[in-house]
């Protein structure tokens, strides 16, 4: 706890309890640790509602942090039946506890060697290469705010013996026993072949210093052949790039993905081959929300239109367009915001349009409208006034790459 918050501590943190074995016995540790240097901890459970004893297991949490004098939270959650269920339930946790923290910057999650090693075979199984087979990190940026593992060195079996003394309460989930879970298949593997869960870890973490060094790889390159534009776009010289090891076009082609769309998982490495095969034959691609265009001296990747056609939003509003553009300006109250698109772009005076915004980049930028008339359009310096600001995650492209 202390080398992963210190040497500052903050003056509160919050845990992610289910009231499980291993987030129990974290949320006794943190306890002890807090009182010693004087951090506040406010615990919250996120209740899927997937199982009708995780109401109980809610208040389980919740009558221990009132013994333990902590404050306490449950976020409730509903699956909508679209997806992956284990996915959904994950990506949904995070964001519960992203919106409810306020200003916490740090929120402690119980996952162990045990889950490490699990992780790994359940990569391995998928054919994942460096990028998927690296280790959990200790802490991870979430974009103003961190996850920290501090368990990630414990064995599970160790946490219970700990709690079991203790004799603190937890529940044992019975889904942990339930095969149809690939991590409950991998956990029975682990027993049956009688693998070493330190030995998997460890292998886990040498990818990840492996990734480590790969990721400074495509920063040194990225530094010389890619160029951000003040329009969002990536833009990549193709002799450069043409020149360097596969590994690394494959790294910068997915970083740009994910920089582009803001999407938290790297393509799939089958669609990344087939686009990184067609864009070095001089052909162009579609993958994940991006679109990847070549010209004589560039491959160009910019967001693609069509998934932007629902993404709407009041102006102004707290939150990002699009997860990446920031609306700024007074007097916008009424306007909606959403891309230009062809219609907003029909409607603007083309002797508008700033030289060199290209119709292909300018329909997937943020537009004012009201009752379907555009009213607004910063980039072509139309209508009403106002700017608007490019924040993508992770910060700049050199950046994003090193923060993966």
């Amino acid at each position: 706890m202390g080398r992963l918050l210190g040497p500052d501590f903050p003056s509160k943190i919050a845990l992610a309890v289910s009231g499980g074995g291993d987030s129990m016995t974290m949320l006794a540790l943190a306890h002890e640790w807090s009182r010693s240097f004087g951090v506040a901890l406010h615990v919250v459970t996120v209740d899927h509602g997937l199982r009708p004893e995780s109401r109980a297991e809610a208040a389980l949490v919740a009558e221990e942090c009132a013994t333990l004098g902590h404050p306490h939270s449950v976020l409730n959650w509903q699956w909508d039946g679209q997806g992956n269920l284990q996915d959904a339930a994950r990506r949904a946790r995070l964001r519960l506890i992203g919106d409810w923290r306020g200003k916490i910057a740090h929120v402690l999650l119980a996952h162990t060697q045990d889950d490490q090693a699990e992780t790994l075979l359940m990569r391995l199984a998928r054919g994942s290469g460096v990028e998927g087979l690296s280790a959990m990190a200790p802490t991870r940026d979430m974009g103003g705010w961190q996850i920290v593992r501090p368990l990630l060195s414990e064995r599970r079996a160790t946490l219970r013996h700990h709690i079991d003394v203790l004799k603190v309460p937890y529940v044992d989930d019975p889904t942990n026993e339930d095969d149809s879970y690939e991590r409950v298949r991998m956990r029975k593997a682990i027993s049956a072949l009688d693998l070493d869960v330190t030995v998997l870890s460890d292998t886990a973490d040498r990818m990840a210093r492996a990734r480590e060094a790969l990721a400074a790889r495509a920063a040194d390159v990225a530094r010389t052949c890619v160029t951000e534009t003040e329009f969002g776009e990536l833009l990549i010289d193709r002799d450069r790039f043409a020149t360097v090891e596969r590994d690394t076009q494959l790294r910068l082609l997915a970083a740009a993905v994910q920089w582009i769309t803001g999407a938290s998982y790297r393509p799939r490495a089958k669609a990344l081959d087939l686009l990184l095969d067609r864009a070095l034959g001089g052909a162009g691609g579609t993958l994940q929300g991006a679109e990847l265009r070549v010209t004589k001296m560039c491959l160009q990747i910019l967001r693609e239109f069509s998934p932007l056609q629902h993404v709407l939003q009041a102006a102004p509003e707290a939150r990002l367009w699009d997860g990446r553009w920031r609306i700024i300006g007074t007097g916008l109250d009424g306007a909606n915001v959403r891309a230009l698109g062809p219609e907003g772009w029909a409607q603007m005076p083309k002797e508008t349009v700033s030289k060199g915004l290209s119709h292909s980049v300018a329909v997937t930028l943020p537009a004012l409208f009201k009752d379907g008339e555009l009213v607004g359009f910063a980039p072509a310096s139309y209508g009403l006034p106002h700017r608007i600001e490019l924040c993508p995650h992770g910060g700049s492209f050199v950046a994003s790459l090193l923060s993966r």
